[in-house]
This record gives C-alpha cells, sequence and structure tokens, in this order.
C-alpha cells in the first residue's frame, strides 16, 4: 500500500510514554488514534466540524472498517507524520489511506492503513446521504 499518491492532509504526531508499551514502542492500538485525529484535524481543515454537524443535522461520521499494517517500531520521543488520503468518496462514505511516517511525508514508513469511514444517522446508526454542502467541502479537500 506503500502509494505515491500525495496524501491530502499531515499531522505531526510526538510519540509520549502514555503511546508505548513496556517494550518502549508504540502500542499497536495507539496508531488507530493517530489516524482518527488526523482525520478529525483534516475535517477541521476543510471547515467539518463534527459535533456542530451533529448538532444540525443529527449525523456523525463512524469508522465501519480499518486493515491496518506495521512496518516498524516507532518509539519514545519519535515524531511521526500521520497523513490523510482520500481515495474514495460516495454520498455515504469514504474509504482513505493514512501513514505513519518517522522523519516527514517522505520519511520511514511505520504503518498504514485503509480506513471505510461512513455517515450514520446517530440515534438509528444507520446509514444516510451526507450533507451536500458537506460532501462539497470533502471533495474539495
Amino acid at each position: 500500500m506503500d502509494t505515491a499518491t500525495p496524501p491530502s492532509f499531515s499531522l505531526p504526531v510526538r510519540v509520549y510514554w502514555e503511546d508505548t508499551d513496556a517494550g518502549g514502542v508504540v502500542y499497536n492500538a495507539n496508531y488507530l488514534k493517530f489516524f482518527e485525529r488526523a482525520r478529525s484535524e483534516w475535517l477541521r481543515s476543510l471547515d467539518v466540524h463534527q459535533q456542530a454537524l451533529r448538532d444540525e443535522t443529527g449525523g456523525v461520521f463512524v469508522v465501519s472498517e480499518i486493515a491496518i499494517k506495521y512496518h516498524r517500531p516507532a518509539r519514545l520521543d519519535d515524531l511521526l507524520t500521520i497523513t490523510v488520503c482520500l481515495q474514495q468518496m460516495g454520498k455515504a462514505s469514504m474509504v482513505f489511506t493514512q501513514q505513519a511516517r518517522r522523519g516527514g511525508v517522505e520519511g520511514e514508513l511505520m504503518a498504514e492503513a485503509t480506513v471505510r469511514v461512513g455517515w450514520v444517522d446517530a440515534e438509528k446508526m444507520r446509514p444516510v446521504k451526507m450533507p451536500a454542502d458537506v460532501l462539497q467541502r470533502l471533495a474539495a479537500g
């Protein structure tokens, strides 16, 4: 999956003590947090604010599927660059590729994931069509 497609967005993330396991490397589940944080900041950069959307539309983004591959261990104090690249967009879901790299966007690949995110009615937790203005902002990003 080490794709040549340039990322839509990148976020620097420092590895702290709380992110590591007893061996001093990033605990595997914490990459999911890093990826989630980068997707959330990507949305903010497009002026898409998740709490306001929920309040205004009753809809929320949910991760419905994720596949992750770990390449190298990140360690305490590493500065990682977490990237977001929108690969597919439908009316109710999106597919992203995301990477964690040490040393910037072109740096050493630590982990990568393919993530499917859906838009659902927050009450019923059923897929619904994303609002048109949100679709436009995401497509532009």
